[in-house]
């Protein structure tokens, strides 16, 4: 029974415009900046290039990931084996999300980003600003915006309840057929991408405008810095234990990265990203269940982002904090976290979960940070994304379930 994941080769769309992705996607985001820079009128009309595309694949998306779990669980045959993946794939990520919250707290204490002038940042506050409209039911609401871990839970359920049928072959293969047809037309709508990057990045350059960034520098590079460090020497360092290049890697999934950052959003490559790491050699099982538990539980990016901030304005509204203040931070940080599951914007949506929770931080904070949200949304996303894709290698060769593929080298050259 066949049923690995369907790759784009298979989907008919020229080859060379596959290879050329990552250079249009370049392209288009250089171009963006320019209209938004130099036609920022026009540029803020332009939202709608970048929201339409994701409106337009988000009802593929949905049971694309739904069926890559069921298939996936149902190919097992071992349903031991399911809870077992499963059990690693989460204690792993409370872990590494547990260490890139206590780099982020660290880098934010050390650093101090909240330390500037505070005449300078009177430009980057926007005129309107309504952050408490996202907290409308509380708690409530909590759950219902991490539905992607409803999703995976329906979906495991749904696979195990087929494992035990007497006709799994005939039902998985259907499901199989069915889930290639739909990865056909995502690949196609894929087709938009430099579109997409092109209005996105034009309306967030008119919309904000560059001098945003300026007086708020410090926060930008204290997370961009924090998250480059996490990527490369904790990420890093795991991979070359099992003797597996970083770099490599990242070369290897550079398309997917150019993806995740020009539309904000890692679910937006969900099947690119597990048909490649398939075919480098990952176990179906591992793949199936560690890439959505991430998209819920492995979001470091979003670990880095939350103390940074909440820290930041700490320091920017001369907010004392004591040990205790700081672990109780922590603690709130490790549940609202969680809420920033693959939903563009969402991490923003967990800080303001975070600031309410703690109820010692002023909202004037938070319009303040939301002025360059969409530059941080970037390096957390990018960063989650490449968190799971390092889980899925590593719990992969935890359970010895990792064969190597020939054609894609991405051990580290003795």
């Amino acid at each position: 029974m066949d049923t690995t994941q369907p790759h784009p080769e298979s989907t008919g769309i020229p080859q060379k415009y596959l290879k050329n992705l990552a250079a249009y996607v370049t392209l288009a985001l250089l171009l963006g900046i320019a209209v938004g820079h130099y036609y920022p009128e026009q540029g803020i009309q332009l939202d709608f290039l970048g929201s339409g595309f994701l409106y337009l694949i988000e009802p593929l998306i949905q049971p694309i990931i739904f069926l890559t779990i069921i298939i996936g669980v149902s190919s097992i045959d071992n349903l031991k084996k399911v809870s077992r993946v499963g059990l690693k794939a989460l204690v792993y990520f409370e872990i590494i999300t547990t260490l890139a919250m206590i780099m982020g707290i660290m880098a934010a204490l050390f650093i101090e980003p909240g330390k500037i002038e505070k005449r300078f940042i009177d430009a980057a506050l926007p005129k309107h600003f309504t952050a408490t409209e996202s907290l409308d039911g509380g708690w409530f609401n909590f759950i219902i915006l991490n539905r992607p871990l409803v999703l995976v839970l329906l979906a495991v359920i749904t696979g195990v309840l087929l494992s035990l049928s007497p006709g799994r072959a005939k039902y998985v293969t259907a499901l199989q057929k069915f889930m290639t047809f739909l990865y056909k037309i995502l690949m196609y709508l894929f087709l938009l991408i430099p579109v997409a990057a092109f209005g996105g990045m034009a309306y967030a350059v008119s919309r904000f405008g560059i001098h945003s960034l300026l007086p708020l520098g410090k926060l930008l590079a204290t997370t961009y810095i924090t998250m480059a460090l996490f990527v490369f020497i904790v990420l890093g360092l795991l991979l070359r234990y099992y003797n597996i290049s970083l770099w490599k890697f990242l070369n290897y999934i550079k398309e997917e990265l150019l993806i995740v950052f020009s539309t904000s959003s890692s679910r937006t490559v969900f099947p690119l990203i597990v048909a490649k790491l398939e075919k480098a050699g990952c176990s179906k099982a591992v793949v199936g269940l560690s890439i959505p538990l991430g998209y819920s539980f492995n979001l470091a990016g979003a670990s880095i982002f939350l103390p940074v901030c909440t820290l930041f304005v700490a320091q920017l509204f001369d907010i004392p904090l004591t040990l205790h203040d700081i672990i109780t931070i922590g603690l709130v940080i490790m549940i609202t976290s969680k809420v920033a599951s693959g939903i563009p914007g969402s991490g923003f949506i967990a800080l303001t979960i975070t600031f309410t929770t703690l109820n010692k931080f002023p909202l004037e904070g938070l319009a303040l940070l939301f002025s360059i949200d969409k530059f941080m949304n970037e390096a957390r996303t990018i960063t989650n994304f490449i968190g799971n894709g390092v889980a899925v290698i590593l719990i992969s060769k935890y359970e010895d379930d990792f064969e190597p593929n020939p054609e894609i080298d991405l051990s580290i050259s003795k």
